[in-house]
C-alpha cells in the first residue's frame, strides 16, 4: 500500500509539476524574443539605444523598460520558486535569460549616468527590478565573487561606444561625476552576472559589438539562394528595407 501511494504520488508531482515549469519557462522566452528586434543578436546596450534612445516620444524607450522590469519580476519570483529554471537554454545559441537581463542593466545604467534629452526615471526603476534580480539569483545557481573578473567595458570600447552612439543622434554626457556614476552601477551588477555566466557556461553580450550583425530573424535557411534570385532580377533584399 505505501509503495502505490508513492506511486500516485510521484505520478501527480510529474503531472502537475512539469506544465508549471514549461509554463514559467515559456513566459520568460517571449520577452527575449521580442528583444532581438529591439537590441540585436546577441542584444546589447549600443543596440538598444541606437534604435529607441532618439525616438521623437521618450515614451516608446520607457515602455520597453517597462516590460523588463516587469519581466525581472516575473523572472525572479519563477527562477527562485523553480531554480532548475536557470538552467534551461533559450531557443537560440546567442539568446539567454541571463544575457538579456545584462542588456537591460548595461543600458539602464548609461540613461541613469547620462544621456542627452533622456530621462532617467523609468530607468531607474528598472535598473533596481533587474540588480535585485540578479543578486538573488546569483545565489540560486551557487555563484562566487571573483575579484579578478574581466572588465567588460575598458576605455577604448566606452570610447568607441561614445563614438558609435554619437553617430546615430544619441550623445552620453562627457564628464568625469558621469564616468564615476556608470562606474559606480557597474559595480552593483557585473560581478554577479559575470559570476553566474561562468557557472552556467553562458556568453554574456557586450556593451557594443566589433563589427555589424543581423538579428535572428532577418537570417534563415534559404537566405542564399534567395539573394542569388534577387541579385539576378534586381529586387531590393531584406536589409535593404530596413
Amino acid at each position: 500500500m505505501l509503495q502505490s501511494g508513492l506511486g500516485f504520488a510521484f505520478l501527480g508531482v510529474v503531472i502537475g509539476y512539469l506544465p508549471t515549469i514549461y509554463s514559467s519557462f515559456s513566459r520568460r522566452e517571449i520577452e527575449i524574443s521580442l528583444l532581438d528586434a529591439r537590441a540585436g543578436s546577441p542584444p546589447s546596450a549600443a543596440e538598444l539605444l541606437s534604435r529607441f534612445g532618439n525616438c521623437p516620444q521618450q515614451e516608446v524607450l520607457d515602455q520597453i523598460l517597462r516590460d523588463w522590469e516587469r519581466w525581472a519580476a516575473e523572472v525572479l519570483e519563477s527562477h527562485l520558486s523553480y531554480p532548475v529554471l536557470s538552467f534551461f537554454r533559450s531557443q537560440h545559441n546567442n539568446q539567454s535569460w541571463l544575457g538579456a537581463l545584462t542588456t537591460i542593466l548595461d543600458a539602464t545604467a548609461l540613461v541613469i549616468a547620462g544621456v542627452d534629452q533622456i530621462r532617467p526615471e523609468q530607468a531607474r526603476i528598472t535598473f533596481a527590478m533587474a540588480r535585485h534580480a540578479v543578486v538573488d539569483l546569483s545565489q540560486v545557481v551557487n555563484a562566487r565573487y571573483d575579484p579578478r573578473h574581466p572588465e567588460r567595458l575598458p576605455a577604448p570600447e566606452l570610447a568607441r561606444l561614445r563614438q558609435s552612439l554619437e553617430t546615430r543622434g544619441i550623445r552620453l554626457r562627457i564628464s568625469s561625476e558621469a564616468e564615476q556614476k556608470l562606474a559606480y552601477l557597474r559595480t552593483l551588477y557585473e560581478p554577479y552576472v559575470l559570476a553566474m555566466a561562468r557557472n552556467l557556461a553562458i556568453n554574456l553580450p557586450p556593451w557594443i559589438h566589433s563589427d555589424k550583425k543581423r538579428d535572428n530573424w532577418q537570417a534563415g535557411p534559404w537566405d542564399r539562394a534567395i539573394k542569388e534570385r534577387t541579385a539576378m532580377e534586381h529586387t531590393p533584399s531584406v536589409e535593404e528595407h530596413f
